[in-house]
């Protein structure tokens, strides 16, 4: 019942024409977002080469109060432009390869309590303080220096920049802080940041940009952690040890492992639109990602092909069955632990979390196994082995 449910909500979805699989997804900008296009001219108060161009530039509103200009040449040197609405502290701009912070570059501009405008270079090593090293980075600034300047309420950084490989869409992060950086240049933590897709290929103004802040990425956490690292786990644990209260054991397993194969299935989901926004370099995440799924489908598949109980077959379908189970349950609970390791979040809370449901999961298998041995729960039959099935008991879907 529950595999032949969930195969018809897979099949039904992987059928459709889903839009946020779309690549070019144009997100909502207000009307007081669009106007700080047009509050400033920046020839007024930019210097040369940035006053030539500046007018010039298609202007692109990205995320909260930023905004974005920019120009590129034949030799892929790009002079780009980024404004926000500034009190204190800092302001950024990165360049990541996969959309994420660590192993990125970044230009962060502010204004100092003197007056003093400062522009450095940043190379984001991790997630802490002392890892986001100023005067160093990858991006191969040009001769002409950065500037930062402060015009009424808005900041801008412009900077000239060459990429050796002619990119059309990058990852760009935003980041802002209130509180200045160290006197040596060292930066305060962020207040807030996010990461859009910049199609810069497009030249009129009109362009793909989608955002993929921290929202996306705790809902695919969620779900993961929620059918992978939970739900699918509680379904298997109560059909192996509580055998001994049938059928009560299978009802809960069904109820439970139809519900955590939503969920996993939302979690896959929403990776899709996720990887299809960033195109992060996650090659493992993804690939266990894929196998999972390829491994759900096989278990669904299972369903019909699934022996009456007194055939010679039926053991073989259970050691199949049992098998595949576990093995996705393992590489499952692989994949939450690659995905939170990947989203360096710089926040303890999802590796706490998620550790707390892996101990309590782990400890729970340990002493329900060894009431089981015992013959206290479980099969009738005390003297079977771990993980050794019964030709004879009912077997899960």
């Amino acid at each position: 019942m529950k595999t032949f449910v969930g195969f018809y909500v897979l099949c039904f979805l992987l059928g459709q024409d889903l839009p946020f699989l779309l690549a070019d997804d144009v997100n909502f900008i207000n009307d007081s977002t669009q106007n700080l296009c047009f509050a400033n001219r920046l020839s007024d108060f930019l210097p040369p080469p940035y006053s030539n161009i500046s007018d010039s530039m298609p202007c692109t509103p990205l995320w909260n109060t930023f905004v974005l200009r920019y120009s590129e040449n034949r030799d892929n040197v790009m002079t780009i432009i980024v404004s926000a609405l500034y009190t204190t502290g800092w302001v950024g701009v990165g360049f990541s390869k996969d959309g994420r912070m660590v192993g990125s570059s970044a230009m962060v501009g502010w204004i100092t309590k003197k007056g003093h405008a400062k522009i450095k270079q940043y190379y984001l090593q991790g997630t802490e303080r002392d890892q986001v090293v100023p005067d160093q980075g990858e991006l191969q600034l040009q001769k002409v220096p950065p500037v930062v300047a402060l015009h009424g309420a808005m900041i801008y950084l412009a900077f000239q920049v060459k990429f050796t490989v002619k990119v059309p869409r990058r990852a760009v992060i935003l980041a802002f802080s209130t509180a200045y950086p160290s006197k040596l240049g060292r930066l305060t933590k962020h207040d807030d940041k996010t990461t859009v897709i910049v199609d810069f290929s497009k030249a009129n103004g009109v362009r793909s940009i989608q955002k993929t802040g921290s929202t996306e990425k705790t809902k695919h956490g969620v779900m993961a952690i929620l059918g992978w690292g939970f739900l699918l786990p509680l379904g298997a644990i109560l059909a192996r040890y509580l055998r001994h209260k049938d059928p009560l054991w299978y009802y809960l397993h069904i109820g439970i492992q139809f519900t955590g194969f939503i969920f996993g299935l939302a979690a896959v989901i929403l990776g899709i639109r996720l990887y299809n926004r960033i195109q992060p370099d996650i090659p493992a995440h993804r690939g266990i990602g894929i196998f999972l799924l390829i491994l759900s489908i096989l278990q669904v598949l299972a369903f019909f092909a699934r022996p009456h109980k007194e055939t010679k077959m039926r053991r073989y379908w259970n050691w199949y069955h049992h098998w595949i189970g576990r093995i996705s349950l393992f590489f499952g609970a692989v994949n939450i632990v690659l995905g939170i390791r990947m989203a360096n979040s710089g926040e303890d809370g999802w590796k706490i979390g998620y550790g707390f449901v892996l101990a309590v999961t782990l400890l729970a298998f340990l002493v329900l196994e060894i009431f089981r041995i015992r013959g206290s729960i479980g099969s009738p039959s005390s003297h079977t082995p771990p993980f050794e099935t019964h030709s004879s008991s009912t077997s899960s879907v």
